[in-house]
């Protein structure tokens, strides 16, 4: 029963985010609108833990699997890759560097503050 309940619940925020990507033509996901809003249930206590902790546990056990159709379907688009590849290169190595710049003061900050 679990289970039920906790799939139940992921896929309710997974098919309401999609619904409000669909009315308001956003340009974000619907999957990601529905991960927004169970953080926020999450968040704020409307939705408990272990309500989707099975769910939620199972699709983690199994992330990798997720990413193969991802993968395959990047094939169809090796030539747009390999024309941009420097670019794709740029952004990944900038954005991975200001990422742990800002983590690495952020952390800084916080070990002078205690």
């Amino acid at each position: 029963m679990d289970y039920i309940r906790s799939f139940a619940i992921v896929m309710f925020c997974f098919l309401l985010g999609q619904g409000i990507q669909h009315l308001t033509h956003l340009p974000i996901p619907g999957s990601i609108i529905g991960l927004f809003l169970l953080f926020f249930g999450l968040v704020t206590g409307i939705c408990k833990t272990k309500w989707v902790d099975k769910t939620c546990n199972l699709l983690i056990k199994h992330m990798a699997l997720l990413f193969v159709p991802v993968g395959v379907g990047l094939m169809n688009y090796l030539g747009l890759i390999e024309h941009n590849a420097t670019i794709i290169f740029a952004s990944t190595l900038g954005s991975t560097l200001i990422v742990l710049l800002v983590i690495g003061l952020a952390l800084h900050h916080k070990e002078k503050e205690s």
